[in-house]
């Protein structure tokens, strides 16, 4: 798999699908989770649509740069924004989204594409609206997907959900697949799969298993703040796309985002989840090649 400079701290692993004269689609995927997340299957089927399709590791996962000499003690981490002591949080996290977006925006360059359809999921819909705000000239369009705006009245988790996010995973193989099974809080109820989801969790662990990058994602996401304000302010064509299942961001998030930013399409999905159910692939894909037509 390819790995390339982005800028001088950062490297990030990526493939690509379809062809590249094709309009490209970058896939971001979201918090603790490597590019495999974006289904093989599924970029095959938007690259059939005419789409050349890029998915790539974000830092901290995966193949990419890892920034093992930052260790964050998530209990401190947690203490100190629960205080209101943000110096100290601050102090503690190496890095932030915008600079999740500009890696993003760094691997176009890198592959010689000036302007992308961009399309993010979960964190990776945060990084999407960042590139988006901060790079409107780079990003054709952009689709949120199960995401949020960073205000903390919006897209909250369900109790049951927090908790498991917030249960550390077994450092063990078997024991790490198993316990994949738990996110079937946040499913679709009517097509979740516990077979998908410890087939995506043992593939995880053998590629690049590393969970030392998780805190300091979600502290990049946590010190990032709001950006409601910057998205009234979007100009860019927007698609909001948020299953009606999700307990993990709920769907008021989807809801904001379409909200705030002028023009913007929402796309309420039935029977999904915060996941990308194979069953609702077809009107995926479809909602995705319009909007990136």
């Amino acid at each position: 798999m390819p790995i390339v400079d982005v800028s001088p701290e950062v490297s990030l692993a990526y493939e690509t699908f379809g062809d590249p004269g094709d309009p490209p689609v970058l896939l971001v995927m979201g918090f603790g989770a490597q590019l495999l997340a974006w289904h093989e299957d599924f970029c095959r089927e938007l690259a059939g649509r005419g789409r050349y399709v890029i998915r790539y590791d974000n830092r901290d996962c995966g193949l990419s740069t890892k920034f093992a000499d930052h260790p964050v003690d998530m209990g401190a981490f947690i203490a100190a924004v629960g205080s209101g002591d943000l110096p100290a949080a601050l102090a503690m996290i190496p890095y932030r989204l915008s600079d999740m977006a500009e890696d993003g925006l760094g691997l176009l360059t890198a592959l010689g594409i000036g302007r992308a359809h961009v399309v993010g999921a979960s964190m990776g819909g945060m990084i999407a609206q960042t590139m988006a705000l901060t790079a409107p000239e780079r990003v054709l369009t952009l689709t949120s997907m199960m995401s949020s705006t960073g205000e903390s009245e919006y897209g909250r988790p369900g109790p049951e959900a927090q908790a498991v996010l917030f249960t550390p995973k077994p450092a063990d193989r078997e024991a790490y697949v198993a316990a994949s099974e738990r996110e079937l809080v946040w499913a679709s109820r009517r097509y979740g799969d516990p077979a998908a989801l410890r087939e995506l969790a043992a593939a995880s662990y053998d590629r690049a298993h590393y969970p030392e990058g998780i805190g300091r994602q979600l502290g990049a996401m946590i010190l990032s703040g709001s950006r409601a304000d910057a998205l009234r302010g979007l100009r860019t064509p927007t698609l909001v796309i948020h299953g009606l299942d999700d307990t993990l961001i709920d769907p008021s998030g989807g809801r904001r985002t379409a909200e705030l930013v002028p023009g913007a399409e929402l796309l309420l999905v039935p029977d999904m989840g915060h996941d990308r159910p194979r069953e609702l692939w077809p009107r995926l894909v479809d909602a995705l090649v319009a909007h990136t037509g």
